[in-house]
């Protein structure tokens, strides 16, 4: 494949590749087969038109554009490889030419990786981390335990009162008039909570089983439906049930019950000791940011909008996975929380600049020390990944292609490299 690359201006560049004829003729006889059915020729059945009469009907551009599409993908892989350019963000692609019986010409335009100008990274300095667990953190937990397994008890001799969980039917008003979303049957609320608009749970309390009564609020400016954000409201409520928790005793019954364990002794030794690692955990990621943000601070580099806007993409589309794990779309989502995506989009971007700067920082850094993971460190990547998903180490490398295994080893070589620098840290 003949490519030329072209510096526009710091971070751009042009990459002009070529398809040759023949690839872009198999392209072409692959696309009239898929779509012959669809030809209706004078003379001819519908879809019994030879290709050479389809193409005097209709020229032979008719499959240009879906045999582009099933060419170029590859084609402009091979040539940002050949070309040696470390693209970071999304092409812009043209057809420079197609002519008969010629090569078809690509043009791309790529944003290329920017180059990092190191600071100091070697004997940073940060302030050690607590992660003392102590006795309150414990007994907290095992509160926590111990609401989560408390029992909902009905009463009806008296009235609401905070803390109480009541069972009520409510229906909401604007100016009288009734609006969406405002209208709840069976409704669970925990009084004291705070889970609902602000002001509402409060003048619940002392209301009785089966008592109607006006509760008036001010909806937030900040509210996620523009309609009602800073709205006057009124909701009629009528509370049906009022439930309290029993808490269980904290004995070793309640022990064995919500643990491996037989006695409150074992139980809470266990507890300490699961708070204590997390906090362990948690004191070394903390440290880690910590220094990594200060090896970012010295860094002198000049980051390409396209390569945020890229980062951002993904944040995105990591989200709208996410939301449809849980039954709903990115559109619902925006509608719901009242924004547009260009404020989601600006929401990500100072978490995806602070991501690309940390990473650029670290792969300086590594190729500056000559830092590169080695192969049982790539394996040791690839077991992690198997105990993820629960699945077999060599099931997992047959699923695994070049690209994937690259950025596994890519992600090994950051890791030793941030190992590096947190270990020539100074930690006070």
């Amino acid at each position: 494949m003949a490519v030329k690359t072209e510096a526009i201006e710091k971070n751009l560049s042009k990459i002009t590749f070529e398809v040759s004829r023949e690839d872009f003729e198999k392209a072409i006889n692959k696309v009239f087969k898929k779509n012959a059915k669809n030809f209706n020729i004078p003379g001819f059945r519908k879809g019994k038109a030879p290709k050479a009469v389809v193409e005097k009907y209709y020229t032979e551009a008719v499959f240009y554009d879906e045999a582009i599409n099933d060419v170029l993908p590859e084609a402009y892989e091979s040539a940002v490889k050949e070309s040696g350019l470390d693209v970071v963000a999304k092409p812009e692609i043209d057809v420079e030419e197609i002519k008969k019986g010629e090569p078809v010409v690509f043009t791309a335009l790529v944003t290329t990786k920017p180059e990092v100008e190191l600071g100091e990274y070697k004997g940073i300095e940060v302030s050690k981390i607590d992660d003392t667990v102590t006795d309150e953190d414990v007994e907290a937990d095992i509160k926590a335990s111990q609401q989560k397994n408390a029992r909902l008890i009905s009463v009806d001799d008296r009235a609401v009162e905070n803390g109480d969980i009541v069972v009520l039917d409510f229906d909401g008003y604007v100016d009288d008039v009734p609006f969406e979303g405002g209208k709840g049957e069976g409704y669970e609320l925990e009084i004291g909570s705070n889970t609902f608009i602000p002001g509402f749970e409060e003048q619940l309390v002392g209301v009785k089983i089966d008592e109607n009564v006006d509760v008036k609020v001010t909806f937030p400016t900040e509210y996620h439906a523009e309609n009602l954000a800073g709205k006057d409201a009124v909701f009629k409520c009528v509370v049906h049930e009022i439930k309290v928790r029993e808490l269980p005793e904290l004995d070793d019954d309640f022990a064995s019950e919500v643990s491996e364990f037989d006695t409150m002794d074992e139980f809470r030794a266990d507890v300490r000791k699961k708070l204590e690692e997390k906090a362990t955990e948690k004191a070394k990621t903390e440290t880690e940011n910590a220094i990594l943000e200060k090896v970012v601070e010295g860094i002198k580099v000049d980051v390409p909008d396209a390569m945020v806007e890229a980062n951002i993409d993904n944040f995105v589309n990591d989200m709208a996975q996410r939301l449809q794990y849980q039954g709903m779309n990115l559109d619902t989502y925006l509608q719901y929380t009242g924004q547009t995506m260009e404020q989601m989009r600006e929401q990500f971007k100072d978490r995806a600049n602070k991501q690309i700067l940390t990473s650029l920082a670290v792969e300086a850094i590594a190729k500056k020390e000559g830092i590169e993971a080695t192969e049982e460190e790539v394996e040791a990547q690839i077991a992690e990944m198997a105990k993820q998903y629960n699945m077999e180490v060599d099931k997992i490398k047959e699923l695994l292609g070049d690209s994937e295994l690259e950025n596994i080893k890519k992600d090994a070589t950051l890791a030793k490299t941030v190992a590096m620098i947190v270990d020539n840290a100074v930690i006070k």
